[in-house]
């Protein structure tokens, strides 16, 4: 059976990852000619992450998913708790990468090193951190929680609408938002220039 919230939850981490993805493809670019563009769309890039995976996804995961995958299945013990730890750095790491791409942007180049870097980890941390989610406690999930727990989640993960997974109408309120990001990033989340014709 198709449960909305394991079709929410894939559609939001498809969105994030191509969020990741255009990001890193933006750093192998660089600023070049454009540097206000380029700083102006990974500002909105973190922003994003911080507005809606950090401040929608998140809770309703550690708060629901994850208690009610516990009870079914106890053997995920170790992935939840490293999941929750995740959850728990998240919001902090996001605003750290923010701190350090405005030094960037304000201080120079000898700035960009500790951006790239950090950057670039908090990306393999994020794609590992969805890659546990969708390995080990949807599978989970699938096999254990009832009608009851499907419907709870179902209705709580409803009220989701991260306007990058294409199911939901726009928000007037972050029109700019998404505007900047999909017309000016990269694909696979924008329709900006590839690296292949930068």
């Amino acid at each position: 059976m198709a449960y909305a919230t394991l079709r929410i939850i894939r559609d939001e981490h498809a969105a994030l990852s191509a969020v990741l993805k255009s990001l890193l493809m933006m750093l192998d670019r660089g600023p070049g000619d454009a540097p206000e563009t380029f700083f102006d769309v990974l500002r909105a890039m973190l922003f994003y992450i911080d507005e809606f995976p950090e401040r929608q996804h998140h809770p309703k995961e550690s708060n629901l998913l994850f208690p009610k995958v516990l009870r079914g299945a106890p053997e995920t013990m170790a992935a939840v708790a490293r999941l929750e730890h995740d959850h728990m750095d998240g919001e902090q790491a996001v605003r750290a990468l923010q701190h350090q791409l405005i030094a960037w942007e304000l201080l120079g180049e000898a700035r960009r090193p500790a951006f790239e870097t950090a950057a670039r980890a908090y990306v393999a941390f994020y794609l590992e951190h969805m890659k546990i989610e969708e390995t080990v406690i949807l599978p989970a999930a699938e096999r254990t929680l009832n009608a009851a727990d499907w419907h709870e989640l179902d209705a709580a993960f409803g009220t989701n609408r991260d306007p990058l997974t294409g199911s939901y109408p726009h928000d007037p309120a972050y029109d700019r938002l998404f505007t900047r990001i999909v017309m000016k990033a990269p694909a696979p989340i924008g329709l900006g220039p590839s690296s292949d014709n930068a």
